[in-house]
């Protein structure tokens, strides 16, 4: 079992568009979910603390868009050395 005790570092992983005027490539949704499984996966393991979900309905023109993102929030037991960007 998990204890939040151990938990000492989280890190913040958005997957898809959270921001309308700055929309995300493929490649670069790609990267995040690559992050996210390297996260899972990698040692030191981290794990899900929360996941944050989000929808936006834009008007665009005669187009009505929908904008989705995930924001996965991973715990770690101390700050993994392969983490350059936190």
């Amino acid at each position: 079992m998990f204890d939040l005790t151990d938990v000492k570092f989280v890190k913040r992983i958005v997957v898809g568009s959270d921001h309308p005027n700055q929309m995300k490539t493929d490649e670069q949704v790609n990267q995040a979910n690559d992050l996210l499984n390297r996260c899972l996966t990698d040692s030191p393991r981290g794990t899900i603390l929360g996941i944050e979900k989000s929808f936006t309905l834009l008007q665009v023109g005669e187009h009505q868009v929908v904008l989705q993102w995930l924001c996965y929030h991973v715990g770690f037991p101390r700050k993994p050395a392969w983490l350059q960007d936190a």
